[in-house]
């Protein structure tokens, strides 16, 4: 079975169309994978339109994959024909640079992510390297799984590569596809937790989601109030933010990680971060380790993102809902 259907964009910001491509042999490392579920990330949108420069048409997009594994290559000795696994936003390394050696493939070079250069998860079958064909644990719902494989993980692996603990005072800041899911895992590192939201609305289910606290940032001094509060920021929203406002939040040694990718460049005062040793990271995704644990803690701990089904020939209106942010949180395509 070498011929994959789906959905493919053929130029920027052009609607899906049905699409049927000839995937050849399967490569002696590579999975090939029945899917059930694909999560319709904002990243689709921005590879969609091109936002990002990156894009190559046309394409079939999808990048948080479940599905059963139903050929394994001939080199293939860590997965099995019958397998439920998850993909996320990359695909293949090189496998033999310093960062693979390490364990951290998200970072190689040469990273291939799942639907650029390649066709993703808008479709009936997708192939990988087995090495990110994920084991999902069999007590988490497909569904609610696929956002974990790139949103979840967005999330999760800052909070775990930066030390969060039971002793850490932690903010999420905005609460929509991705802060829904770092306030579940925040929770579950044991740590204080703060959500931070433009709307009044989302308090009850914020709190609901595991934070301790809430901060209407529409409130001119509600930032104010909670100056030198907090160990770990993590800062979900794709918009601009009072970056002097979140910087004076963090207490000594406090870091402000960025996850969402504002359009204008950041503001920031080098005393701000000079006087108590406070810093500013990014993350991108994450490691097939960090996938690996992640979903086991998201098993033990309950968590798994909110989601709003749609069948995979409803596609178009599922980005179309996506773009508008009219999904509350995540939306999830099913074959």
């Amino acid at each position: 079975m070498n011929d994959i259907n789906g959905l493919a964009v053929h130029a920027a910001g052009a609607h899906l169309l049905p699409f049927k491509v000839d995937a050849g042999d399967l490569k002696p490392n590579d999975v090939a994978i029945k899917i059930s579920h694909c999560g319709v990330c904002h990243s689709d949108i921005h590879l969609i339109d091109n936002d990002w420069g990156i894009s190559k048409y046309p394409f079939i997009p999808g990048h948080e994959i479940v599905g059963t594994i139903t050929a394994v290559g001939s080199s293939v000795k860590d997965r099995t024909v019958g397998e439920r696994v998850g993909v996320g936003w990359q695909a293949d390394s090189c496998g033999i640079c310093e960062w693979c050696r390490q364990g951290e493939e998200h970072l190689c070079l040469k990273s291939q992510p799942t639907c650029v250069g390649r066709h993703g998860g808008y479709a009936d079958y997708v192939r990988v390297n087995s090495r990110f064909a994920i084991p999902v644990p069999a007590v988490l719902d497909s569904e609610n799984v696929a956002p974990l494989l790139c949103g979840g993980i967005t999330v999760y692996s800052p909070l775990r590569n930066h030390g969060v603990r039971p002793s850490s005072r932690v903010g999420v800041v905005g609460i929509g596809g991705l802060g829904h899911i770092g306030l579940q895992f925040a929770r579950a590192f044991g740590a204080e937790v703060t959500a931070f939201s433009t709307s009044k609305d989302k308090e009850a289910e914020a709190k609901k989601l595991g934070a301790h606290h809430f901060v209407n940032t529409r409130d001119t001094g509600a930032l104010k109030k909670v100056a030198g509060s907090f160990d770990f920021l993590l800062c979900t929203v794709s918009a601009d933010q009072d970056w002097a406002g979140l910087i004076a939040s963090l207490r000594p040694k406090g870091m402000l990680c960025v996850v969402g990718a504002a359009p204008s460049p950041m503001p920031i005062s080098a005393f701000s971060l000079i006087l108590q040793q406070k810093a500013i990271s990014g993350s991108p995704t994450g490691s097939p380790r960090d996938l690996h644990e992640m979903l086991d803690v998201a098993a033990r701990h309950g968590i798994k993102a909110i989601t709003e089904r749609f069948p995979m020939s409803a596609a178009n209106e599922a980005v179309a809902k996506v773009k508008k942010n009219q999904v509350r949180y995540r939306a999830v395509l099913t074959n």
